[in-house]
């Protein structure tokens, strides 16, 4: 039997931002049990949508589990304050959206590197020939509206001077580029939000390809 066809997206209803702002208040199973229909008409649902209409370009998405991971943390709050789902270009280096009481978020980029990877990151950073057109598209990206993150460090990583011309991308352990689209009704409640998402999408495709192929061993062992 042919697996069924996914509903078209039609947007983020208002009920979606009303759900994780009560959630954000009471994040208890007993309201996530008293509050599961609207999760799954309201989120989860527009959500498989979303991942579904960006499929044909770009690949499928993972769209990730409400429950948080406590096991190791002092923060026991059972669910996650957002929905996200992300698309994998290479090791932990994708596309990614999300949904949550603040509104719509699009990013790309790479959200951990093992040490070797890291290390193939930094050698390709710190190259004279490779790092500089790197460090123009990030600064690119960010003058056209784009947030720079990720995991930094506060000084130079082992092996670097702190006077390198790159010092910036090169304390980065994790990188990544968002842009918030907000929570107004007549931007992520309709159809055409999967095509400010694609197009998101479409221009990070250039640093998220080239981070997938940096950070990936070249012997296929990651």
């Amino acid at each position: 039997m042919a697996p069924p066809t996914p509903e078209p997206f039609t947007g983020f209803p208002e009920a979606a931002l009303d759900f994780y702002e009560d959630l954000e208040i009471d994040n208890t199973r007993s309201f996530w049990l008293a509050h599961k229909q609207q999760y799954d008409v309201s989120v989860r649902a527009p959500m498989l949508a979303l991942a579904a209409a960006l499929e044909a370009e770009f690949g499928t998405a993972k769209v990730f589990r409400p429950y948080r991971d406590v096991r190791f943390r002092t923060d026991k709050t059972p669910y996650k304050t957002h929905q996200g789902a992300f698309v994998a270009a290479g090791p932990s280096c994708g596309w990614y959206v999300q949904v949550s009481a603040a509104g719509v978020r699009t990013g790309g980029g790479f959200y951990r590197a093992e040490p070797a990877a890291l290390a193939r990151f930094r050698a390709y950073v710190s190259d004279s020939d490779t790092g500089p057109p790197l460090e123009q598209q990030v600064a690119g990206l960010e003058q056209t509206g784009w947030d720079v993150a990720g995991d930094r460090l506060k000084t130079a990583p082992r092996g670097f001077d702190r006077d390198h011309p790159r010092i910036g991308l090169l304390r980065h352990r994790s990188l990544s580029l968002g842009r918030e689209h907000g929570f107004e009704p007549s931007v992520i409640g309709v159809p055409e939000l999967q095509e400010r998402v694609r197009a998101d999408w479409r221009e990070l495709r250039g640093l998220v390809e080239t981070l997938a192929d940096v950070l990936a061993d070249p012997f296929g062992d990651d």
